[in-house]
């Protein structure tokens, strides 16, 4: 214990083979941990990634007051609980939507909507920096993995998953904006 918290020391103070230490130890133990509450491998490795990348980003700021172990178990799984939740409520839209195509076609009120919601994100998209753009398409509209377009590119896919952070933090701004307004 007396170690962790002289890592975390380290860590905190910018030290990256520290972080480079912690992080070879934690991967893949954090990673199988997550893939046994998501059930899935793809989807635990970008929450023990991004839990890394936050860690490292935000290194001043956190406190590990008992157990590193303790901490990082902790986040991830609070992190995967929160993707569980994500999917559910995803899944129960879904579900609320196709029931409710079955029954009536939408309005065209609701056709309306949609529409502008589409050239919402279009157009947030649209001012994205290009790499991240770039990086954001290649991700959600052609399905490929963190890694794929960090060697298409030639990034890190620590950078793919900094880029994919900012663009989805934009998006989300941009779409608060709309249900504000709607």
């Amino acid at each position: 214990m007396r170690n962790e918290i002289l890592l975390c020391n380290k860590i905190r103070k910018g030290d990256i083979k520290a972080f480079e230490q912690m992080f070879r130890f934690y991967y893949t133990p954090l990673r199988m941990y997550a893939a046994s509450l998501t059930g899935e491998m793809e989807v635990a490795e970008e929450i023990v990634q991004e839990l890394f990348y936050v860690f490292w980003k935000e290194r001043e700021q956190i406190t590990v007051l008992h157990s590193l172990k303790n901490y990082l178990y902790g986040a991830v799984r609070n992190r995967s609980f929160q993707y569980l939740e994500h999917q559910d409520v995803r899944h129960r839209y879904q579900e609320a939507i196709l029931s409710k195509e079955t029954v009536d076609d939408p309005t065209p009120h609701d056709e309306l909507e949609y529409n502008e919601l589409l050239k919402l994100i279009d157009h947030a998209i649209s001012r994205l920096p290009e790499r991240r753009q770039r990086i954001f398409k290649m991700h959600r509209f052609e399905g490929m993995k963190y890694a794929e377009i960090a060697e298409t590119l030639s990034l890190s896919v620590k950078t793919v998953e900094a880029e994919m952070t900012k663009a989805l933090q934009t998006l989300r701004k941009e779409i608060e904006v709309y249900t504000f307004r709607a």
